[in-house]
């Protein structure tokens, strides 16, 4: 029996959401940019750093009691297995600019979305790559339940958000489409 991972499990070990089956890894500009700064951050300093680490523990003897070795090389696969996940995110990856796209009053993605609910609250939203969602910031991911709910919807539109404290009446405020830092 061989110890090689599974096809998809370089996407499950960074505990990050897979690309849907049959769809293509839509990303912003910005969101590429990190992914790929990450990927050579990863290769042209970390990993050479590692590996100098590495070889020095194992000049040092025996590797079995060595721990710069047997965390160097741990830690080694942890960076491979990254840049292994990140090198096939961009590869799918397809970026749209929201910036570029033509002025519409419908959701699509990159869209930056204001939204009220019943009490009159607002709250706005960017629909950003799956890679690049923060709620913290009010970036929500493209197959997120909200999202997919937005997803073709219009300005001034109102709808039943089926979430899970339960259904909330929604009406969208805004559209725009703007960079996406």
């Amino acid at each position: 029996m061989h110890d090689t991972p599974s096809a998809g499990a370089d996407d499950e070990d960074d505990g990050a959401p897979p690309i849907p089956s049959g769809s293509k890894n839509y990303i912003t500009p910005a969101g590429f940019r990190r992914l790929k700064d990450e990927a050579l951050q990863l290769l042209d300093r970390e990993r050479p750093e590692l590996v100098k680490v590495i070889t020095w523990a194992a000049a040092n003897g025996d590797r079995s009691e060595n721990a710069d070795y047997i965390y160097g090389k741990r830690r080694l696969r942890e960076i491979d297995r990254r840049i292994r996940f990140l090198t096939k995110r961009l590869d799918a990856a397809e970026v749209i600019d929201p910036a570029q796209r033509e002025d519409t009053d419908r959701v699509f993605f990159g869209a930056t979305v204001t939204l009220a609910d019943e009490s009159g609250t607002h709250n706005t939203y960017s629909i950003v790559g799956i890679d690049e969602a923060d709620a913290a910031r009010g970036r929500i991911s493209w197959v997120s339940p909200l999202a997919r709910a937005l997803l073709k919807r219009q300005a001034g539109e109102q709808f039943v958000f089926k979430a899970p404290g339960g259904d909330q009446l929604l009406e969208i405020v805004e559209v725009e489409y703007r960079p996406i830092d």
